[in-house]
């Protein structure tokens, strides 16, 4: 991604094999039909198996997945798209 630029990144290894990852980056344009400059993909899931997907793609826009369910998202800010996703992986975490 040309003119971008890191704002957040993280990264967790869970004892009973999950993965969390969290990358945000700022972009010199919006990822249409986004309207934010910000491009991310915030992830929770197994190797091979997604669970929670928090993501914004050309042509579709805030969204996420849960359990295979894709819905819309209507992001806010960087903050609350943390909160948001953590909460959602709380409760997947809680229901395994």
């Amino acid at each position: 991604m040309a003119n971008a630029r890191l704002i957040f990144s993280d990264r967790r290894l869970y004892d009973d094999g999950a993965i969390m990852t969290m990358r945000i980056v700022e972009v010199a344009n919006p990822v249409h039909p986004s309207r934010h400059l910000l491009k991310y993909s915030l992830f929770y899931g197994y190797p091979g198996t997604r669970l929670v997907l928090y993501d914004n793609e050309r042509g579709k826009g805030d969204h996420k997945h849960i359990r295979g369910q894709e819905e819309r998202y209507r992001f806010v800010s960087v903050e609350r798209l943390i909160e948001d996703f953590l909460a959602d992986v709380m409760r997947i975490r809680g229901s395994l």
